[in-house]
């Protein structure tokens, strides 16, 4: 995957250039237009290209686990929290709690996924 290094790009503009913090919005617009100048390619001499491609990367990222909103799957650190999407973990005998449909395990009335088992509550 290709990816632009703007952390690089930014050292390179500002080790060339004075007054680079005088004024944000100027020194964002010269960076800007710094980057699409044209410059000798290294790869291909005698061509040219906008200086913004030497600064992008060849990169190689591990595949990113796909977050899905829909299940739960508990991890223990659960039991801390007190929301309205998990219930309270403090359970109390009486009218105001519930019991998973998959594991048996005492929730509140208000919990959408069972914090022992993940599974989602109706």
């Amino acid at each position: 995957m290709k990816i632009f290094n703007a952390k690089s790009a930014a050292e390179d503009y500002m080790s060339n250039h004075t007054l680079t913090f005088s004024t944000p919005e100027m020194t964002l617009m010269r960076f800007a237009s710094w980057l699409g100048d044209m410059v000798p390619d290294a790869k291909n001499p005698g061509q040219q290209v906008p200086r913004i491609m030497v600064f992008v990367e060849e990169k190689d990222f591990a595949p990113v686990p796909i977050i899905d909103d829909d299940v739960f799957v508990p991890t223990g650190a659960v039991k801390a929290i007190n929301s309205d999407l998990y219930g309270s973990v403090n359970t109390e005998a009486g009218s105001s709690s519930k019991f998973c449909s998959e594991c048996g395990t005492k929730l509140s009335t208000n919990a959408r996924f069972c914090t022992e088992c993940g599974a989602t509550q109706d």
